[in-house]
């Protein structure tokens, strides 16, 4: 009997695979033809019993999923200015490409559900994030756990500020149109989130992965210490994560990628907004595969440049890049995924590193990531408050099944969190995730702290340093949440 082959990542529907192999459905059941069942060769039997189990493994009875998606338009209406590089405080000048804000909600058998929110952002802060996710919990009735934001790192797109700020050099109408904004994306959030949720409808999972080679480790040692620059000899996280999203009839609806590295292609001269390379890299998947939506997360890419970069080209060849090695993995067999989905979340309360005022003064002297959140807390100390011992990380992560790990790290992570977790909860159907509900600042490693550099700055929308013990505090917390959620830790 002539089987074709199939992956869950095929468009091959459960019936039209029954029909090309011969096979018909008779009171729910897999028959033969009437030449085959009228056979008394045992060997036909074997072949039907073996395409019966391949058939009800690939292709249940009931999908495993309902899948609801919605996006948005978030460009603005009035220019401002963009995030990212301090020396940049005008509006942007062209919108090279619209940027989006993005939702995959899910509900597994149980009737277990979520929602992830992506966006062509450099980042939400908890200010802003906390507010969206309270009133997503109050209309759809999900709890905290169930909600995930997260963000591209672009830094092509508009500031986001719940206050006036033009201490930083930016005009007090730009300020204005910053905080406009930044309410009117608040409400964009929550109804995009309300609409996915709304139109769930069955679907399958599936997930694979590949590697694309555009980030460079940008942690260049010098005689006078590390700077910003190239280290081709650098760490870095080259893995590409797919997870493919397909109807009951096995059309493609939804792809999300992941990618560890910065959105930085384009540099502080650009004054065009757009995704840069995630933006183009999803462009280029939708465009690929019309009717599917694209959607980004960027990993533990605190450390990491794209390379070549500097041009608006630069930024599309890399987009393509990108979306060319996903189109390669969503035509590649990959891996199914089934239920339960069960969310945890949490926080880690981080050790900040303890100076005296002495101490403070020294360091607002010395390197320039040192001396802003230097001056920050000698002018904390001079209105009588206390300096912070601790700061709240918060942690998600979200087990599907026995099949899939998402662990949704927050701040501007480093490469070095990828094998510390890892090694902590098992490398195995595991995807890290950075820059998630919180974007507050850059989370180093120990050894980069002992090392020193730009990604040593700590907090940027508070004060603080964090303590290189912070590390195993945030690995910990990882292990603490993956064992919640279900998942089988390594020993």
């Amino acid at each position: 009997m002539n089987v074709p082959s199939f992956t869950e990542a095929s468009p091959l529907t459960r019936r039209q695979f029954l029909k090309s192999s011969g096979l018909a459905v008779v009171a729910g059941t897999l028959a033969p033809p009437k030449a085959v069942a009228q056979s008394t060769d045992g060997r036909v039997w074997v072949a039907i019993s073996l395409v019966t189990l391949a058939v009800a493994r690939a292709y249940p009875a009931e999908s495993e999923w309902k899948v609801g998606l919605a996006n948005v338009r978030i460009t603005p209406e009035k220019p401002v200015p963009m995030a990212g590089y301090a020396s940049r405080t005008k509006p942007f000048e062209k919108v090279e490409q619209d940027i989006y804000a993005k939702a995959l909600a899910l509900e597994d058998r149980q009737g277990n559900r979520a929602v992830l929110l992506t966006t062509d952002l450099i980042g939400i802060s908890r200010a802003v994030a906390e507010l969206v996710c309270q009133r997503i919990q109050d209309k759809t009735k999900l709890v905290r756990s169930q909600i995930l934001l997260s963000s591209s790192h672009t830094h092509s797109a508009p500031m986001l500020s719940l206050e006036e700020r033009t201490e930083a050099g930016v005009a007090p109408e730009d300020a204005r149109n910053i905080v406009a904004f930044t309410h009117s994306l608040q409400d964009k959030l929550v109804d995009m989130a309300v609409q996915a949720l709304s139109r769930l409808e069955p679907a399958r999972l599936s997930w694979g992965s590949g590697v694309a080679h555009l980030a460079m480790n940008r942690r260049e040692f010098t005689p006078k210490g590390v700077i910003l620059g190239v280290n081709p000899r650098g760490l870095v996280d080259r893995s590409v994560p797919v997870l493919r999203v397909d109807s009951a009839d096995g059309k493609l609806r939804a792809v999300l990628f992941d990618y560890a590295c910065h959105n930085t292609t384009l540099t502080q001269t650009n004054f065009s907004l757009c995704g840069d390379y995630a933006g183009f890299a999803q462009a280029y998947i939708q465009e690929r595969f019309p009717g599917a939506q694209a959607m980004f997360m960027i990993g533990c890419g605190g450390d990491a440049n794209p390379y070549p970069r500097g041009t608006m080209e630069n930024a599309r060849e890399l987009g393509a890049t990108l979306g060319r090695e996903v189109g390669r993995i969503l035509d590649a067999p990959l891996k199914p995924v089934i239920g339960p989905l069960n969310c945890v979340f949490d926080h880690a309360s981080v050790p900040l590193q303890q100076f005296s005022r002495v101490e403070l003064v020294k360091m607002t002297n010395g390197p320039s990531w040192q001396t802003g959140n230097a001056k920050a807390m000698l002018a904390r100390l001079d209105r009588g408050e206390k300096l912070a011992s601790v700061y709240d990380v918060p942690v998600a992560v979200w087990q599907f099944g026995s099949d899939l790990t998402l662990v949704g790290l927050s701040g501007e992570v480093v490469v070095d969190y990828v094998p510390l977790i890892e090694q902590a909860i098992g490398p195995l159907q595991l995807w890290i995730a950075a820059y998630c509900n919180d974007v507050f600042g850059y989370f180093p490693s120990a050894r980069v702290l002992k090392e020193g550099g730009y990604e040593c700055r700590g907090l940027y929308t508070t004060e603080g340093f964090f303590a290189p013990t912070a590390q195993d505090v945030l690995v910990a917390k990882v292990r603490e949440l993956a064992q919640r959620s279900g998942r089988k830790l390594a020993e």
